[in-house]
């Protein structure tokens, strides 16, 4: 990823679960998913974001993400906040 000390400054949601809801509430402005999740979470998140006009990047692992996030795991997807 090109703009790893992007994510760390940005308000971001971590995970399945957090992306998901804040796409839902209608709370983020881009998502980030890693390719080597899950194929139906991925499906879900992408199905989620053309809905709601939800601009999606594609990252190519879970631990690049998690990288780029800070965190010393890996992260299936995160939410970028407006």
């Amino acid at each position: 990823m090109s703009n790893d000390k992007g994510l760390q400054d940005a308000h971001v949601r971590i995970g399945t679960k957090q992306t998901v809801r804040a796409v839902e509430l209608g709370e983020a402005s881009e998502v980030y998913v890693a390719m080597d999740a899950e194929q139906r979470m991925i499906a879900k998140i992408t199905s989620l974001c053309s809905k709601t006009g939800v601009k999606i990047t594609e990252v190519e692992t879970m631990r690049e993400l998690g990288k780029a996030c800070g965190i010393e795991v890996g992260a299936a997807m995160v939410a970028v906040l407006k």
